[in-house]
């Protein structure tokens, strides 16, 4: 992963202006991936609305003007930022679940299985996958959480993985309402990208007894707290506490 390092005081000068030649955006990609760095640190620094491409370049050591040859607009710019490793940590969960579910079995799945599968893969990433992953990470929990297209971008890049999740759910408990998976899921969503955002809010609430940066713990938390609560909120109508009334 890409490590960021303060420039050398004597850093050559920018790039001449203008649109970059043939030649010279045609390298190994090393440019490409660069500039990703750099735009990812920064949006996951200031959110979408606090960076610009001059910003983006300035971080990559880059002319703005091979930003716009690569990318575009800043909108494309942060679609190629989210995608890039949306397809990895997808792609894992996906996979962990449908190996799950084929070596458990549908009569031997649980719960605790199940979201073991689908929550080990993004905590891992950000433990063990260097800095770009714990700032992709804090992309994410922003993003989840932003109105204007928050939920947009969520649903293009990560339904696929929570609709899988949802369908071997449903092989477990059929009786479940659809309304009342899409709610637990919901619920887990949030807290699987807050908790990946390592805020340290958990840290001063707690005194320090407990620690945001602790994953693993992080994740097996998670995985007991998000299995009673799909036992909850998804039971049969006999089991399933009646609501309020109004």
């Amino acid at each position: 992963m890409t490590r960021f390092d303060a420039p050398a005081p004597d850093a050559p000068a920018p790039a001449r202006r203008g649109r970059p030649s043939k030649k010279s955006a045609a390298g190994t990609g090393d440019t490409r991936e660069s500039i990703l760095d750099a735009a990812e640190d920064l949006f996951s620094k200031h959110g979408f609305y606090g960076v610009t491409i001059r910003e983006v370049a300035r971080e990559a050591g880059v002319d703005t003007a091979l930003v716009h040859y690569y990318f575009g607009a800043k909108r494309a710019l942060f679609d190629a930022v989210f995608l890039r490793r949306a397809e990895v940590w997808n792609a894992e969960r996906v996979d962990a679940v449908n190996r799950y579910a084929r070596e458990a079995g549908p009569e031997g799945m649980t719960f605790e299985g199940l979201l073991e599968a689908f929550l080990r893969p993004p905590f891992e990433w950000s433990l063990k996958g260097g800095p770009g992953w714990k700032h992709y990470s804090a992309l994410v929990a922003q993003t989840n959480a932003n109105p204007t297209f928050g939920g947009e971008t969520m649903t293009r890049y990560f339904d696929p993985a929570a609709r899988r999740l949802i369908e071997l759910i449903k092989l477990m408990m059929p009786e479940a309402r659809e309304v009342d998976l899409y709610w637990a899921y919901h619920n887990l969503s949030g807290a699987l990208t807050l908790t990946l955002g390592e805020t340290g809010r958990l840290d001063r609430l707690s005194g320090g007894l407990a620690r945001s940066g602790d994953l693993e713990s992080a994740c097996d938390y998670m995985v007991r707290f998000a299995a009673a609560g799909f036992r909850a909120v998804c039971g049969s109508e006999k089991t399933r506490p009646e609501s309020p009334a109004a």
